[in-house]
């Protein structure tokens, strides 16, 4: 799977990364007791009639696609990471990883690098600089 750096997988990162644990225990879970079971209604023609019967069972369908999400939403994040630490401009990489990766608030991020009077600076021109320098939309 190909994924690109866009503006919407940027801004998503944060909740993807949220997520991922989530997703992990869920899977965790559905393996243990009867969280993962489910039901299905089939019919029962050994009379000659249809009847409804349930059969239960361990939904694979919900594991799979829960797995499937997963490493879908692990791969996005690897490529966002990666992405970040290839940046050049020492300043500028520091700032998309206190925002992405690190989750501080754009006023600490001004704190941090020097700009406590511009809490807006490191927003509008480090990062949407340089994601429009480098038409990242």
């Amino acid at each position: 799977m190909e994924v690109k750096v866009t503006r919407k997988l940027l801004d998503s990162y944060r909740k993807l990364k949220r997520e991922i644990p989530v997703l992990e225990m869920e899977l965790v879970e559905m393996t243990r007791g009867d969280n993962g079971l489910g039901n299905s209604t089939i019919f029962d023609y050994r009379t000659g009639e249809p009847r409804p019967q349930s059969v239960v069972g361990f939904d694979w369908q919900l594991y799979e696609r829960r797995q499937r999400q997963l490493e879908d939403k692990k791969a996005k994040c690897k490529v966002v990471e990666g992405w970040i630490d290839a940046i050049e401009d020492g300043q500028t990489r520091c700032v998309f990883r206190m925002f992405y990766k690190d989750g501080m608030t754009w006023e600490k991020i001004a704190i941090k690098t020097g700009y406590i009077n511009s809490p807006d600076y490191p927003r509008l021109y480090i990062r949407d600089q340089y994601l429009k320098e480098h038409k990242i939309n």
